[in-house]
């Protein structure tokens, strides 16, 4: 499929923040973005951030980026700020999503670089609306507790998102090991029930981990025969 750029939603409503994180690379360097009080909102920290985009180093510039659950949206703005050619916002907080966008035009992004959607990621990524088009890099860093990188990357596979040379950031505060293999499983197994699909007999490769406190971070790529 082609990298194509999507269209932006252009609709901007202003909020208060309650907390702001800085970016701490590239064009917006120290620049700040914010986000509001809402249940699981939690920023990467600098420092796992700052080990995320070492390993990102040498495939960030140029590349189409998805930020599943943007929260703050941090890391898709971290990785215009170091030269990723468009970033896909998804964020299920309505006003947060809102300051996303004025995160957005504070930053001055271009129209052309970014598209900001409202919806849980899961679900905005089978809409027959959303713009089809394969991601070099893909962030799912979902709320802990409600523990929904699974369904968003199953949703990423089935739709032909991602594929082999896909670089999946994943973010939990628990093994990811067994349960990535139990999706490859639950994947394989109903293969004849997702015709479109364009991966078969998946598995996951990994090829950067990390442990910060409790929170375990990975770099993951596909496989597939």
């Amino acid at each position: 499929m082609s990298r194509h750029k999507p269209k932006k939603n252009t609709q901007t409503k202003k909020v208060c923040a309650a907390g702001d994180v800085r970016i701490i690379g590239g064009q917006f360097k120290r620049r700040i973005v914010s986000f509001i009080d809402a249940e699981g909102l939690r920023p990467t920290p600098d420092r796992l951030r700052e080990t995320l985009f070492n390993w990102l180093l040498a495939d960030i510039h140029g590349a189409y980026v998805l930020d599943s659950c943007a929260g703050s949206g941090v890391l898709g703005f971290e990785a215009l700020s170091r030269g990723a050619a468009h970033c896909t916002f998804i964020e299920m907080n309505r006003a947060q999503s809102a300051m996303l966008q004025q995160s957005a035009e504070q930053l001055r992004l271009n129209t052309d670089n970014h598209q900001i959607i409202t919806g849980t990621a899961e679900q905005v990524l089978t809409q027959e609306s959303f713009t089809p088009h394969t991601f070099d890099i893909v962030f799912i860093d979902p709320p802990y507790a409600q523990d929904l990188w699974q369904p968003i990357l199953m949703a990423l596979i089935t739709q032909s998102l991602i594929d082999t040379e896909t670089l999946i950031y994943l973010e939990a505060d628990k093994d990811l090991e067994s349960q990535l293999q139990q999706l490859a499983d639950t994947f394989n197994e109903n293969l004849t029930s997702q015709p479109q699909a364009t991966l078969k007999n998946i598995d996951f490769e990994c090829l950067k981990q990390t442990k910060v406190g409790q929170v375990v971070a990975g770099l993951y790529r596909l496989s597939s025969s």
